[in-house]
């Protein structure tokens, strides 16, 4: 139907090879630049009720206090009352304080890197949603030595399963007796001295591990100067569900809200001395999906790019391939006027020595 052109009946130019050359120069870019466009994806984030009641929320937990095992008692009461240390208890273990230096080079590495988390997440949170890191820092390294003195601090860690309600995980003085209505702490023979709620946060997360999710409490460390002090802690739980190409899993990401004060009942400043981290479940679920252009998206914007780049490079040779026509033609005129001008002068120009009558 559309035989093709004969090779004598093309005419070529410097011109429209130039622009062959950058069109096709051009195309190759464009095309690359799409294709990077459709494998770099992009991630979508919904809010939406929370309606899923009957899930359970795990809380997993690895903190020191500076005080031994036998001064402190851990607990989670919950919004209903209900003694959650029947889904599992934490462990505590007898441990020093004072971090191994290859203990402190680990955990100053992820307070560091935590609170660059925590500054620039939006600058970085594409990429932390990408990774295939469920978790930003490994376990606390085994001590390079043993120090040679009695334990002065107590490792609680664990996971727990708790109802989905607001709660109180809390650590305070004395070891805890439970009653029917709830439970109480028995500290009578502690001293003043022996208290000493200065800690270190090394894991403090909700639900499974999850690409992109960052703990704000993990690689907090707080040294009081007075031993009765109460650091109380709000956090507010987030559902999560996040769906990337590698992975899918509900889970939960927090914020966090820390006050300290001294509890001094000469000065008016009452309360019990310790550890609260009060929680609630926020009623909004966050949903995280990670998509990117169809394929027949990609290859219409793929087709477009050759077709409007050759389109309009022969528009624009044309044009000037006419500009330049015009310019040729007008010049020739010029250089022929001029030649017939210098003939008429020559023509009409009287010999040397001849006089004319």
């Amino acid at each position: 139907m559309f035989p093709k052109v004969e090779e004598t009946f093309k005419e070529t130019s410097s011109v429209g090879g130039t622009f062959s050359i950058i069109s096709f120069l051009l195309i190759i870019w464009l095309v690359y630049s799409e294709i990077s466009y459709y494998l770099d994806s992009k991630f979508i984030f919904k809010f939406s009720p929370d309606v899923e009641l009957d899930e359970q929320l795990k809380i997993n937990i690895d903190l020191t206090v500076a005080m031994p095992c036998h001064f402190i008692g851990a607990d989670i009461l919950d919004s209903t009352n209900q003694n959650t240390f029947k889904f599992g208890t934490l462990e505590e273990e007898d441990t020093w304080f004072e971090l191994a230096p290859n203990q402190q080079i680990h955990f100053d590495n992820k307070k560091h890197f935590n609170s660059y988390l925590r500054e620039e997440y939006h600058a970085v949170k594409d990429l932390l949603w990408k990774s295939r890191f469920s978790t930003h820092f490994g376990d606390l390294p085994p001590r390079s030595h043993i120090p040679n003195v009695p334990h002065d601090a107590c490792r609680i860690h664990g996971d727990l399963i708790l109802n989905k309600v607001a709660g109180n995980f809390h650590i305070t003085a004395g070891k805890s007796l439970h009653l029917p209505r709830g439970h109480v702490h028995i500290n009578a023979f502690m001293s003043e001295r022996d208290y000493n709620f200065s800690h270190r946060i090394n894991k403090f997360s909700f639900g499974d591990p999850s690409p992109g999710i960052v703990h704000p409490l993990e690689g907090d460390e707080l040294v009081g100067d007075y031993g009765r002090t109460l650091f109380n802690y709000f956090i507010e739980v987030v559902p999560t569900k996040v769906n990337t190409f590698l992975t899918s899993v509900n889970t939960y990401q927090y914020s966090v809200k820390a006050i300290s004060r001294p509890i001094n009942h000469d000065k008016g400043s009452h309360g019990i001395p310790g550890l609260f981290f009060k929680y609630d479940v926020s009623a909004l679920r966050v949903a995280v999906k990670q998509e990117r252009d169809s394929l027949g998206t990609f290859l219409a914007r793929l087709c477009s790019i050759v077709g409007g780049v050759f389109v309009c490079s022969g528009i624009i040779n044309a044009v000037v391939q006419f500009v330049l026509n015009q310019l040729k033609k007008n010049f020739k005129k010029e250089v022929i006027q001029i030649d017939s001008n210098v003939s008429l002068v020559t023509e009409e120009a009287p010999l040397p020595g001849v006089r004319t009558l």
